[in-house]
């Protein structure tokens, strides 16, 4: 009850210090959610500015805010595809895909050895001589599959 008489007593004032506490919160743990419910905080104190605005209404006001922005904020940051100048960083084996080169060591029992670049990869893919054209056709962890080209 003592959190009760805190929003009674103090009215609008209670929502500010409460949203501000939230943000603050959101510094300590971020993820976004805190964010958005010191937000709600913040503007159920504007709103607690109405007169006659009694706290049961205010604490409704308060839910339905914070329900509404962190459904709204996680449905539009889950849509939101992310841009990057280098879209195989961590993922260096995909890249390669669909390349054609010529085999190094020869593919035995499934595996094998193929320079790409700066690189030398393990391959897997059917048993072939060295010398040999293989394409890429995909990737698994830092072995390339290949077939022959």
């Amino acid at each position: 009850m003592v959190l009760l008489d805190l929003f009674v007593t103090y009215g609008p004032w209670a929502w500010f210090v409460t949203g501000l506490v939230l943000l603050a919160l959101e510094l300590v743990a971020p993820g976004g959610y805190f964010l958005w419910l010191g937000a709600a905080g913040i503007a159920t104190g504007l709103l607690a500015f109405i007169p006659g605005l009694g706290w049961p209404w205010q604490v409704t006001i308060f839910g339905i805010l914070a329900i509404a922005i962190v459904v709204a904020w996680t449905l539009v940051s889950r849509n939101r595809r992310h841009r990057t100048d280098n879209p195989f960083l961590n993922r260096r084996a995909d890249r390669f895909i669909g390349h054609e080169a010529i085999i190094d060591e020869p593919i035995r029992d499934g595996f094998g050895r193929l320079t790409l670049d700066d690189t030398i990869w393990r391959i897997a893919g059917p048993d072939l001589a060295a010398g040999e054209k293989v394409r890429v056709v995909g990737a698994d962890g830092a072995v390339l599959k290949v077939e022959p080209a």
